[in-house]
This record gives structure tokens, sequence and C-alpha cells, in this order.
């Protein structure tokens, strides 16, 4: 009996360690899972954002050289 309290103690506290270290693994887990997830929704954000900016550059430049051809024309 002496021997078998030591022990199950020893046991009690292992598995303690080992919940303590999966809840910790868990929760790193769902943080890197979140940290991706939103700089996947900021990196689609700014794409959209470049190519309307970029579009409306171009529809500027295609109004500036319609423009200047029909100044030329007339």
């Amino acid at each position: 009996m002496r021997e078998l309290v030591p022990k199950i103690l020893k046991t009690r506290f292992f598995r303690f360690m080992l919940d303590s270290n999966a809840s910790e693994h868990g929760a790193r887990m769902t943080a890197m899972d979140n940290a991706t997830n939103n700089a996947d929704d900021l990196l689609r954000d700014l794409s959209i954002q470049y190519n309307r900016v970029r579009q409306a550059a171009i529809t500027t430049e295609i109004t500036e050289i319609v423009g200047g051809a029909a100044a030329l024309q007339g």
C-alpha cells in the first residue's frame, strides 16, 4: 500500500501534465488557424481593392485615348 499511493499520485500528476500540454497545443492550433483565416481574408480584400484600382486606371487610359482620337478626327 505504501508503494501504491505514491505511484498513483505520480500517475495522476503525469496525466494532468499531459492534459495541460494537449490543451495548450489545441489552443495554439486554434489560434494559428484563426490567424491563417484572417490572413486569407485580408489577402482577398487587398486583391479586390488592387484590381478595382487597376481597372479604374485602365478605364481612365482608354477614355483618354478615345477622347484624343475623337479630338484628332473632329
